[in-house]
């Protein structure tokens, strides 16, 4: 295989891992990039970049493998000793006597990997300005591009092996005891922000006081360190500290910074008197003094290049001259997409489709509005952007290319889906208050009328009520009637009982059985001696025929003088005849039998009335 389709075909590779992952390799120094890439390609059994890219598309694991093998994640606690005491004996010390008491202090450690570097600059403040004044006054940004060492960093959970470097009076007071391991101080850790920054795309943070980058440089070629450290020198203050790692010089640089100590590698920035040339060192410009008419064409740069939105120039020749910061940003766009044909890059028809406008413009030579459309990022939220092409018309009147403009209107995108959602709602509860309103309207009628027919039936229940109160009254003395009756009753009860009781004195009194018979022969009354006599109770005996008793009297031979008396034909009949009585013995029972006569009827029988009594058998008879 010869070098240059090998050189095609890792950078095809890179811009692959560009557009998927959003990891720009291109600015690695491309010895120790190859290096490190063919030591992951041998581990897997790929014998070309191109095989290796395809081993990539199917097993999405691999990346993480080849991050780790990339993002040489190498720190510690208070790394290289002598730099540290001299920050924080010398440099740190002048730097906070600068400022005003109140004046806040931005740190930034770019590259920060799982966070020492950080924890250790925030010990090193705190230490010098008091933990009270520490937590109102520092913020310390600490920045990655590998998102597993920034989680690792943002728990801020360490080793015992990982602390030896930190001294035991510090870590007795920034550190607390996590399980076995020990984790920096809560109220602290809140002065740490952790966040994903790739120092070749992504934009610096601004109005730093001290900017850590050590060993972070030295993988990358010259003109993205240069690039870098040109953000480097707009991200700082005029007053800003830099430190590098031991391996990175600053010797092409110096326009940008000095050397405070050149062994230590710690690096003052070089102050811009006009706000042009500082602009210029953030677009790349690198000398110190111009012209005059140099400095407007540096300002005018400058205006581009920091624009608020994102902006590409596109030739009337149909390639891409320039992109600003903003559009670099957010397209993901590299420096050999400059001079590129337009209808090549993505951005051709990402968003939008754009070809068609630009040739718009140029032909009407007027500002041609594309609309709205929706970006949506490999990482990260979709955007909403407003494209616009304009025309660049030079002196001669002729169309020498087109400016597109993308502006975020995601903001306002949302504000008026959220306001058109609020008047659908609003038009929605309207509508809904409208029906609720009809129907308290129509519950109104209702309550109303069932309110007069309550009244109606109010004056119902009052009459009802009425006749209540009368039926009471008269169930009142009802009740006093039938109480009245009820002594009555128990008065006669008691009568009768007493007679009851007299007439059974008397039929006991006799000696003899006695049993009363209606007209139908059916025992009425069965008193004790003919319970004794036969061994039948008066329950047993009575409402029974009595000629069907089961007793030891032969019945059958009183049935004829039981007829005759009943019947009226014969006053009284008597009869003597072999019985046996309860005991089993043979008697002969004398039988008495008497109609049985009502007072105030017409004298005819309405029944007998059998008197037995019993006559031991004389057996010599």
């Amino acid at each position: 295989m010869s070098d240059a389709p090998a050189d095609a075909a890792f950078e095809a590779l890179l811009e692959f891992l560009r557009r998927t992952r959003g990891v720009d390799f291109t600015g690695y120094k491309r010895t120790s990039l190859e290096r490190r890439f063919r030591r992951r390609m041998d581990a897997v059994g790929c014998a070309s970049y191109s095989d290796y890219l395809d081993c990539l598309e199917v097993d999405p694991e691999e990346y993480g493998q080849l991050f780790e093998m990339l993002l040489i994640n190498v720190t510690e606690f208070f790394r290289d000793p002598p730099v540290w005491r001299h920050l924080r004996d010398d440099v740190l010390p002048a730097l906070i006597a600068d400022k005003d008491p109140t004046d806040p202090i931005r740190v930034w450690s770019a590259g920060c990997a799982s966070g020492q570097e950080a924890y250790t600059c925030a010990m090193v403040l705190a230490e010098l300005l008091g933990i009270d004044q520490y937590r109102e006054r520092v913020k310390i940004y600490a920045t990655d591009i590998d998102e597993d060492a920034l989680a690792q960093a943002r728990l801020a959970v360490y080793t015992a092996k990982e602390m030896e470097s930190v001294p035991p009076e510090l870590r007795e007071q920034y550190f607390e005891r996590a399980d076995q391991r020990l984790g920096f101080r809560k109220d602290l850790r809140r002065t740490v922000i952790f966040g994903r920054n790739n120092l070749v795309q992504d934009a610096p943070i601004s109005r730093l006081d001290l900017l850590l980058c050590r060993n972070t440089l030295m993988y990358l070629n010259a003109e993205t360190q240069a690039r870098i450290l040109r953000h480097f020198h707009f991200a700082l203050l005029d007053t800003g500290v830099l430190l590098l790692g031991k391996s990175e010089m600053m010797i092409s640089h110096r326009d940008l910074f000095a050397a405070a100590d050149l062994k230590k590698r710690i690096f003052v920035k070089q102050p811009r008197t006009t706000m042009g040339s500082r602009a210029g060192a953030f677009v790349g410009a690198e000398e110190n003094e111009r012209p005059a008419g140099e400095d407007e064409r540096v300002t005018r740069d400058a205006a581009l290049e920091l624009g608020p939105a994102a902006q590409v120039i596109v030739s009337r020749t149909g390639r891409v001259t320039f992109a600003n910061l903003p559009a670099r940003a957010l397209f993901q766009l590299a420096g050999d997409d400059i001079g590129r044909t337009f209808a090549e890059t993505d951005l051709a028809h990402r968003p939008a489709q754009l070809v068609a406008p630009i040739e718009q413009a140029l032909r009407e030579r007027r500002r041609v509005p594309v609309g709205e459309a929706t970006l949506t990022p490999e990482r990260g939220d979709a955007r909403q952007l407003d494209v616009n092409v304009t025309p660049l018309i030079a002196s001669d009147n002729l169309a020498v290319g087109v400016s597109v403009t993308f502006e975020d209107v995601t903001r306002f995108a949302a504000m008026q889906s959220e306001l058109e959602s609020n008047r659908r709602d609003l038009e929605l509860a309207y509508e809904e208050l409208q029906s609720t309103i009809d129907e308290l309207e129509t519950t109104n009628e209702e309550l109303q009328s069932a309110n007069e027919e309550l009244q109606t039936t109010n004056e119902e229940l009052q009459s009802t009520n009425e006749e209540l109160e009368t039926m009471n009254e008269e169930l009142q003395s009802t009740n006093e009637e039938l109480e009245t009756i009820n002594d009555e009753l128990r008065e006669r009860t008691g009568e009768l009982n007493r007679v009851n009781e007299f007439l059974e004195a008397i039929l006991t009194s006799l000696g003899l059985g006695v049993v009363v018979i209606d007209a139908q022969q059916r025992v009425q009354v069965w008193n004790r001696r003919a319970e004794d006599l036969w061994g039948l109770r008066a329950d047993e005996a009575v409402d029974h025929h009595f000629l069907s008793l089961d007793i030891g009297l032969p019945s059958e031979q009183l049935a004829a003088p039981l007829r005759a008396v009943v019947s009226g034909s014969s006053p009284r009949e008597t009869r003597e005849v072999d019985a046996v009585n309860r005991r089993g013995r043979a008697i002969v029972c004398a039988a008495t039998i008497l109609p049985l006569v009502s007072s105030a009827g017409d004298g005819s029988p309405r029944g007998a009335v059998v008197m037995m009594e019993d006559r031991p058998r004389d057996d010599g008879q």
